[in-house]
């Protein structure tokens, strides 16, 4: 389904259609639910933000403007807002300051940090040995989150083109890697 017709089923929701909701539901549910699952990493909590995610949907449908931005990042904004929430519920607040204090760091060692540092260089390096157009579609599939249909409609090539592309693209980029 292409972001205009998603555009359209929120618009027919802001008016009360409940099948245009189900419709929504039914097109955008399991990569929203993907969304909640990569935060929350439990899919008990996932489903329930996802319920969340639809609730809020079904309210603020009236809110969402097309001019604003694209209907899919829309959608992606408020399950990933939701799981954020559920995610800062979910760890328990301090009564008090010596509480806090005996925490230990969790956070990475400078070593790791340097570590993590290097790699992400190295992504970048061997990422601009890909076609630009290739790049691009490995980071917005692998960061962003979008489908191959998506990446297939924005960049006006057929599915299994798409595919190919990533596929040959993350063979590339291990081989770089593995350098």
């Amino acid at each position: 389904m292409q972001g205009d017709d998603i555009a359209d089923l929120i618009g027919r929701v802001a008016l009360g259609d409940r099948r245009a909701f189900v419709a929504l539901y039914n097109q955008t549910g399991p990569k929203l639910f993907s969304i909640c699952l990569r935060i929350l990493k439990d899919r008990t909590e996932a489903d329930e933000a996802l319920q969340e995610v639809y609730i809020s949907i079904w309210q603020r449908a009236r809110s969402f403007s097309v001019a604003s931005g694209s209907s899919s990042a829309w959608l992606a904004a408020i399950a990933r807002n939701r799981s954020i929430d559920a995610l800062r519920a979910r760890k328990p607040v301090a009564d008090e300051l010596d509480t806090v204090y005996d925490l230990a760091d969790a956070g990475p060692d400078p070593e790791m940090q340097t570590v993590t540092k290097d790699e992400g260089r190295r992504i970048d390096t061997c990422m601009e040995e890909l076609e630009a157009d290739r790049a691009v579609a490995v980071k917005r599939a692998y960061v962003e989150g979008l489908s191959y249909q998506e990446l297939a409609d924005q960049f006006g090539v057929p599915l299994n083109t798409m595919r190919t592309w990533l596929r040959r693209s993350l063979l590339k980029l291990r081989e770089c890697m593995e350098r």
